[in-house]
């Protein structure tokens, strides 16, 4: 899942995470994050910088990038998962999609949006960055671009009712089950 800062792709991914708990065929990924954790924001697991660079050159991540200032890294568990036929599902920058297509295979990138007025609330509600900041991300705009022609896209807005936007996740969600878990 891809977009912009504020769009509630970690919102969508915890409504999603929650009802299909107890399914076997999909498995969403806990991010490791070096900011620290906010019971009120997205569900993370936090390190230092430096323990961040540790767990890097261990090999504990199987995919870090770097963006707003901070290093973010998806475990190393999500190969094994990959690797068994589980779908998985993580929050990442539209920027390493090309690295993590490299990694894992062909993508299906769900591009989260928002119209830029409820962006721009949405973000000062966070509280984590100054009104400056927030201006200067909603100026700077990051095409998304697919790694590859073998990558589904699909594109959500967020704009309207959550649980529009949720419904569509699942939707899309369930289409990609494979038959041998079923």
């Amino acid at each position: 899942m891809a977009g912009p800062s504020g769009a509630g792709k970690d919102t969508l991914i915890a409504c999603a995470a929650e009802r299909l708990a107890r399914e076997p065929w999909i498995c969403f990924v806990r991010r490791v994050i070096t900011r620290p954790a906010d019971p009120a924001s997205e569900d993370h697991d936090s390190l230092s910088e430096e323990a961040f660079r540790r767990a890097e050159a261990a090999g504990a991540f199987s995919l870090t990038w770097g963006a707003h200032g901070l290093r973010y890294g998806l475990p190393a568990s999500v190969d094994e998962q990959l690797a068994q036929g589980v779908s998985v599902v993580a929050n990442v920058s539209r920027q390493c999609l090309d690295r993590a297509a490299r990694r894992f295979g062909p993508l299906q990138v769900v591009q989260v949006t928002v119209r830029p007025e409820l962006l721009a609330e949405r973000l000062a509600a966070r509280r984590r960055e100054k009104a400056a900041y927030i201006a200067a991300r909603l100026q700077r705009q990051v095409p998304l671009e697919l790694p590859t022609p073998h990558c589904r896209l699909l594109e959500i807005d967020n704009s309207g009712e959550l649980e529009t936007a949720v419904s569509r996740f699942l939707e899309y969600l369930r289409s990609l089950r494979l038959p041998s878990s079923a």
